[in-house]
């Protein structure tokens, strides 16, 4: 039996960590793919606690004509990946009234977000495609409640994310044939780096109600989900889009 492989983009912290997390304690060998270079702290710390099974690749999203050679040296050392958690992303750069919002900034976002996310996916699923296999393969968005959740100070940030959820939709039916899963994720306010600027902010909303679990969501939440539906426990439910918030995105009167 072939030992699944997760490529986890931005999975040496946060969502992504716990994600890969996950995955090794369901068995699978993960590969970890960030921008940052190999002797990172945050790299190293994740490697000494994901062990053997784990290895990481610098890879920057943003860099679309390295994707091919990226996924030969990981064939090459571990094998065809079979999962593909597309996890990284940038928040915008500046949080502040959409009107000001320059270029520059929007463009970052995409460029990460969406452009790099895609073109991952499409050479991934093409070699997926290419190569028929018996073990479950699939592809998994973790994507945001931003996708659907006006946030005017972020605007570049959501538009991003409604573009991936629309993303994931569409290798979900493209790939449905070939027995491919695709899933998208929404995590909504999580406990990560990312969000570690706005606690203050939030922890009063959220235990006042905002988030009716009354809590911050965690990194083992998502990781949690993510294994049923790597290992094809969910495979007729392709394209399932996952809200992992809580319950904040429900609407309430």
């Amino acid at each position: 039996m072939v030992t699944p492989l997760a490529l986890i983009t931005g999975g040496q912290q946060g969502i992504g960590f716990g994600i890969a997390e996950a995955l090794v304690g369901a068995g699978f060998q993960v590969v970890l793919a960030a921008h940052l270079d190999a002797e990172a702290p945050e790299v190293i710390a994740a490697l000494g606690t994901l062990g053997d099974k784990a290895r990481y690749i610098r890879h920057d999203l943003q860099e679309i004509d390295k994707v091919s050679s990226l996924l030969d040296r990981i064939e090459d050392q571990m094998g065809p990946v079979t999962t593909l958690v597309s996890n990284a992303g940038v928040p915008a750069k500046i949080r502040g009234d959409m009107l000001e919002l320059a270029p520059d900034s929007f463009d970052h976002v995409l460029g990460i977000n969406l452009r790099g996310t895609f073109f991952l996916a499409q050479e991934v699923a093409r070699r997926m495609v290419d190569r028929p296999s018996e073990t479950y393969r699939s592809l998994i968005f973790v994507t945001s409640v931003s996708a659907t959740m006006a946030s005017v100070e972020r605007a570049e940030y959501c538009i991003s994310k409604a573009g991936a959820a629309m993303m994931a939709e569409l290798f979900a039916v493209r790939l449905a044939a070939h027995g491919i899963g695709t899933f998208e994720l929404r995590p909504g306010i999580i406990a990560t780096a990312m969000t570690a600027g706005v606690k203050d902010k939030y922890t009063a909303r959220i235990e006042d109600g905002l988030v009716p679990a009354r809590r911050w969501g965690e990194p083992e939440d998502i990781g949690r989900i993510v294994v049923p539906l790597a290992k094809g426990d969910l495979a007729f439910a392709t394209g399932a889009v996952i809200p992992v918030d809580g319950g904040l995105s429900i609407p309430r009167l």
